[in-house]
Order: structure tokens, then C-alpha cells, then sequence
């Protein structure tokens, strides 16, 4: 493989500047020893099962550089605990009203997804979506041999970026728009990841194409920025880099690959959509994130509906229901396979089949070689 060069590349020791979202630790592990960097999502993570997935990527990833990337929000609802105060979880489900929690139970019905057994727990319904919750996580993060610390949603708190910076540990922050970057900067944030609309997940509403030059040009020269958003083959990439950006986020390409830990069933509807199959809602988090297009998402975006709570509301209020989706989903009697769905970008008309890791990143460079190769020629 050819070691592409960039300076935020170079000082992590990358051979190509391609860095991968994802929350199943053997796709993380296959990017890294591929020679870009895997990212692990820690949100859907208890502690403990942080534990287990950092355990393995430390044992598979062969020695090359990894990260962890976590939700520390901003602005979310605290129950009035303030964000250096532990969370009351049970003030947090009265916040929840009856018309939300029946408007649950009607959409499962109308699905006919049953309860889940006598005995057999659902998600945890709070997991990583506050502050409170995510401090643990990085603590145990930062006691690993990782690379790169990300925060997902607003400027991570100074503390963090400061603990990261004495392990040695580079700190980036995704963002889409330039105001927000200049606030990751001045809290010691060391890398910008410019997300466009594209993204799947949490996103704003400008295009990476608009988004990442607007964002090379507010933070300056000496500090590097990363393309997120709309991002899964190498000439994306190379026009990612033509912007200014010193590398690509990637994150919808891997939930189709054969390292994939989703949902057999997800894949196959990830398989199967189009580029305009995805839509920007508050039906996952609280907060617009694009994801599938599914009866889910459409009977929240409902102007009839009672509408998506506050995170980290939204989720405590549906982790049953996801939970009951996932169990039943394919079985006789029920139709939870409607429901079933994921955050993923517009890149997924892409995805059409399974395949390795390997296999994609050694096409992806490829053709980011043949890209950088064909503008180079084009300047003679």
C-alpha cells in the first residue's frame, strides 16, 4: 500500500489518512491494521462492556493506532442535577409524559411486536448520552492505549481535553459549522471533523462540500481538519482533500461490512435503500440525526404525534421499544422487522453488498490513489 501523506496522518502514523466510525470493535481493529485508524462509537457501551470491546481491540488491532469516540452533549436535560451532579434517573422518567410513553405502546401494537419475556431486560436506557454518564468512559479510555479521543456533540469540557493531552492522546470534536469549530478550538480541541448533511447520525444541515472549505478557512492553517459526511469511496476522499481537509470520517460505509455487528436484518434493508432513503429526524436521540427512512422515524416526524422528547429523554423513552423491535424482529406473528433501523448517510445507495474491511480499504486507497494521481496530471 502506498502511504499517503498528510501531516495529521504522519503524526498519528497512519498510512492512509482515512479514519472509520464505528461501534463493533472488529471493524475497528481491521481499519487500524489496515492503515487507517478505527474509531470506536463507546454510547451504545455500558462500562463494562466498554471494557470488553477495548479489551479486544487491544488484542487484534496489532499494535497500530486506535480511538474512542464518546457523547458528551453540551445541551441536554439534566433534571435539573446540573452537569457536574450525578443524574436521578427517576426524575428523568417522570419528565416522560403518558402521551408519549402510550404513543410507544401504540406503534408496537399496530407492528404487533409482543413485550419481552418475563425476566429478560431491555437496553439500558440511558447509557452514554449525558455528561455524567460518559465521564466513566473516558476514564477508561484514557487508560488504554489509544490515539484519538472524539466527542460527537459540542465542544468537549476542558478537563477531558486537558486528561487526553497529559496521556498524550489527540482530542477531535465533529461539528457542522464554522462558529462551533472555533469553540472546539478554543478548548484545546486538537482536530476538527467538518460533518455535513450527508453524515448519518447526528448532522447539521450544510454539505460537506460547502461545510469543510468553510471550516479549513475559520480555523486556520495549523489546525487540521477532517471531511465527514457523504464519504465511502476514494474519489470522495481525494475531493475531500482537494477542499482542505487533511483526511476523511467515515462511519455508514462499515455497517455493511462483513465485520459488522448490526442487525442481519438491518444490513439487508441497508443492502437494499437508495441515496434517498435516508431522512434527518429526532426519532432516535432528541437530537436530528439521519438515519433509515422507516415507519419509525415517519410516525415520529408526525405533525399528529406527540413529537421526539429532549435527549437524553427520547432514548430512555424508546430503549424498550428497541429492545422489543431487535428481539422479535423476523420471527412469525409480528411485523418489528418495519421498525427496525439505524443512523446511516446518504452514502448508502453505495452500499449494496457485504464485504470485508480489508477489501474496502484496499479499494478506497486505490482509487484514492488513481484520484490523486489523474488531478495531479491534470496540473502539467
Amino acid at each position: 500500500m502506498t502511504r499517503i501523506r498528510t501531516p495529521i496522518a504522519e503524526e498519528l502514523g497512519l498510512e492512509v489518512p482515512l479514519f472509520a466510525f464505528s461501534k463493533a470493535p472488529a471493524v475497528v481493529a481491521a481499519v487500524s491494521r489496515a492503515g487507517g485508524m478505527g474509531v470506536l462509537g463507546a454510547v451504545a457501551y455500558t462500562v463494562d462492556q466498554l471494557r470488553e470491546a477495548l479489551d479486544f481491540i487491544d488484542a487484534h488491532v496489532d499494535g497500530k493506532p486506535y480511538g474512542v469516540d464518546v457523547v458528551m452533549p453540551a445541551k441536554y436535560v439534566d433534571g435539573g442535577a446540573g452537569h457536574d451532579a450525578p443524574l436521578d434517573p427517576g426524575k428523568l422518567e417522570a419528565m416522560i409524559s403518558p402521551r408519549h410513553r402510550a404513543f410507544i405502546e401504540d406503534l408496537l401494537a399496530r407492528h404487533e411486536v409482543p413485550a419481552l419475556p418475563e425476566g429478560e431486560n431491555a437496553w439500558h436506557n440511558l447509557l452514554a448520552w449525558t455528561e455524567q454518564t460518559t465521564r466513566p468512559q473516558v476514564e477508561l479510555a484514557l487508560s488504554r492505549p489509544i490515539k484519538l479521543l472524539a466527542n460527537a456533540l459540542g465542544p468537549p469540557p476542558k478537563d477531558i481535553v486537558d486528561k487526553a493531552h497529559a496521556k498524550g492522546v489527540k482530542v477531535a470534536a465533529l461539528t457542522g459549522a464554522p462558529a462551533h469549530a472555533k469553540k472546539h478550538i478554543e478548548n484545546g480541541v486538537d482536530i476538527i471533523v467538518a460533518q455535513g448533511t450527508e453524515a448519518g447520525g447526528h448532522c447539521g444541515e450544510i454539505s460537506t462540500r460547502v461545510l469543510v472549505p468553510e471550516i479549513v478557512d475559520a480555523v486556520g492553517p495549523d489546525v487540521p481538519v477532517l471531511a465527514a459526511g457523504g464519504i465511502g469511496c476514494g474519489r470522495q476522499v481525494a475531493a475531500a482533500m482537494a477542499l482542505g481537509a487533511q483526511g476523511a470520517w467515515t462511519g455508514s460505509v462499515w455497517l455493511t461490512c462483513a465485520e459488522s455487528d448490526l442487525h442481519p436484518l438491518v444490513v439487508n434493508k441497508l443492502l437494499a435503500a437508495g441515496s434517498r432513503d435516508t431522512v434527518r429526524s429526532r426519532a432516535l436521540t432528541g437530537k436530528p440525526a439521519r438515519q433509515l427512512k422507516t415507519p419509525w422515524s415517519q410516525a415520529w416526524d408526525d405533525p399528529a404525534g406527540p413529537g421526539a422528547l429532549p435527549m437524553p429523554l427520547q432514548f430512555m423513552l424508546t430503549a424498550d421499544a428497541t429492545s422489543r423491535i431487535h428481539r422479535f424482529a423476523g420471527q412469525p406473528g409480528n411485523r418489528a422487522e418495519e421498525l427496525l433501523t439505524s443512523p446511516v448517510g446518504q452514502i448508502v445507495g453505495r452500499m449494496n453488498q457485504v464485504r470485508p474491511v480489508a477489501e474496502i480499504m484496499s479499494e478506497l486507497v486505490r482509487e484514492l490513489e488513481d484520484s490523486i494521481r489523474r488531478m495531479t496530471a491534470a496540473t502539467r
